[in-house]
Formats: C-alpha cells, structure tokens, sequence
C-alpha cells in the first residue's frame, strides 16, 4: 500500500508564447503526472498566451520522483498535439515544508531554493516560502522539447 505524506495543490497559473500546433493557433491545455496520479486543466481555445488560474491536487507518496507536466493541443478529429513537457523537482518545497512542520507558527519568509540550472527548465530560481501560514512555491518554466513556449505554476504542500 502507498502511504502519502500530503497533498499537492498546483496553481497552473498561465502559459506564454506556446507553439501553434493547429492552423494559425493552438487550444492548451496541461496535464500534471505524479507516480501513478493524472490531472488536467481544461481547454483553452484558440489560445497562445492561455490563463487557466486552475488549481489541481495530487496526493504525494512517500516515495516521491519530479511533477510530469505535460502541454498538449486539444484536437477534435485526431490524437492530441504534445506542446511542451518539463518536470519540477519536488524536493525543495516538500523538504521545507517537512522540516518546518507548522507554518502557521512562522511570519512570511523564504526557507528554501530550487536553482535554474542546464539540468532543469526553470527560467529563474525559484523560491520556496511560508506565505500566510502556508509553503509555497511559484515556477516558471520554459518548456523542453518544444520550439517555444513557458508555463508559470504556484505550488503549495499541506501536510497529511
């Protein structure tokens, strides 16, 4: 049986400048994979520059690997278009979240960091911190295997 160690809200917040894959334009949407878990935001139509503002939860096993998150253009008659994929390094927000068990106890401030580097498709480094009481993470990433295309998420942890 797994066990979870909490639950992962992902705000996809919005994409910018993704690739056309239809006629003159796309109709996003994006897919988050963690283990054996699948979430989906909904469509946008017609849409290089979508704002979805969807939050989507996933349940974080023990045993955790990176957040899949996949791009792909809707398409009515045949299989969906792959736009993009990229994978976010979950540690750095679950670590700190873990170690400082209650954020509530805790004012605004950063506990911790997740560098660009060539091995990741993060555009800036990003920060994880307890906002409001809770652990939070915003990422911007540009998207791998793809001609263009970036995808800005808020991720929050709360513990089981």
């Amino acid at each position: 049986m797994v066990e979870f160690v909490g639950v992962l809200k992902v705000k996809v917040l919005k994409g910018t400048n993704l690739a056309i894959r239809d006629m003159l334009s796309s109709d996003p949407y994006v897919v988050l994979k963690l283990g054996q878990q699948t979430v989906q935001t909904s469509v946008i139509r017609s849409n290089l520059n979508p704002v979805w503002n969807e939050e989507l939860m996933l349940s974080v096993p023990q045993q955790f690997g990176p957040l899949r998150v996949q791009v792909y253009d809707h398409d009515t008659f045949s299989a969906d278009d792959i736009m993009g994929e990229a994978e976010v390094d979950l540690q750095p927000l679950i670590t700190s979240a873990m170690a400082f068990g209650d954020p509530g106890m805790f004012g605004n401030m950063q506990i911790g960091k997740w560098l660009k580097s060539h091995d990741n498709a993060l555009i800036e480094d990003s920060t994880v911190n307890i906002v409001d009481g809770k652990v939070k993470q915003e990422i911007s990433l540009k998207l791998q295997n793809v001609e263009s295309g970036e995808l800005v998420l808020r991720t929050r942890v709360d513990g089981s």
